[in-house]
């Protein structure tokens, strides 16, 4: 609907904290890592969780990396003034290319979208699949990227959400299982099962397996306001008279489908 602001949309955003302490989305972050991991924090903007985990002696040793070098310097300056250049190393680096293998116990990788996080891990993939955990926070096409982690071969342990300024976001914890592709770069392939198991496992995807089982309250949140977004659109596309209506009408209506089904888990009684 023209003029509409579609809720739960995410896009590429400064990782500062305000009031000098970490956001809700990297505190979210911060809580997913284990402590004593040497952190390897992708795409790390300003240094602000490097230096938050270093800080609080989580993480003994950190590496923070960008492709870009305004954020770099930004982080290099911050470092320095919480006199942490001993323990936080600063590398221009697009994606795990300037991280060795071995170098890092724990990947974190927000801020960007699915399809570039999923670029990252497929060129690294070799270092991703050694390291203990990764930690990711993908501000779209969250669908396929899990999907990707999945048929590589990474099992999603831990799954959170928060709500913060008007934005959902979704993050997730990974570990390497095997099983996938893996380091051998091997294509995706499609689910074995029946017709309910692979809806199953596309609803899980779509919304995270362990967010659904656990009846996350902020996805739950995101799914009742999508619900209304879509119902809302649905009346504007029914009045338009055009292919192009009907066709975006029909996307609609199965995703409309899908937050049904996924609401469906927070209707149960607990224990079943």
């Amino acid at each position: 609907m023209a003029g509409e602001k579609e809720p739960g949309r995410c896009c590429i955003v400064s990782k500062e904290p305000p009031a000098g302490r970490l956001s809700k989305r990297l505190q979210m972050l911060a809580d997913m890592v284990t402590p004593g991991s040497r952190l390897a924090d992708v795409g790390c903007d300003h240094g602000y969780l490097s230096i938050e985990l270093v800080r609080k002696g989580i993480c003994p040793k950190a590496i923070a990396m960008d492709v870009r070098e305004g954020p770099l310097a930004a982080a290099r300056a911050h470092i320095r003034e919480n006199g942490l250049d001993d323990y936080i190393s600063v590398r221009l680096s697009d994606g795990l290319a300037e991280c060795a293998i071995g170098e890092a116990d724990t990947c974190v990788c927000a801020g960007m979208g699915g399809r570039l996080m999923e670029q990252i891990l497929r060129q690294g993939m070799e270092k991703a699949c050694g390291m203990k955990e990764l930690i990711l926070q993908p501000q779209s096409e969250l669908q396929q990227f899990r999907a990707f982690l999945r048929e590589a071969g990474f099992a999603v342990i831990e799954e959170d959400a928060v709500l913060e300024e008007g934005k959902y976001y979704f993050a997730m914890k990974a570990v390497y299982k095997g099983g996938g592709f893996g380091s051998w770069g091997g294509e995706r392939r499609e689910g074995r099962g029946g017709e309910k198991e692979l809806s199953m496992q596309r609803l899980y995807d779509r919304y995270g397996r362990r967010l659904l089982q656990d009846r996350h309250p902020v996805l739950e949140q995101y799914l009742v306001q999508r619900r209304a977004y879509i119902n809302r659109l649905r009346e504007s596309l029914e009045a338009a008279d055009s292919r192009k209506a009907q066709r975006r009408l029909e996307e609609i209506l199965g995703e409309l489908d899908a937050v049904e089904e996924a609401l469906s888990f927070y209707e149960e009684p607990d224990g079943c």
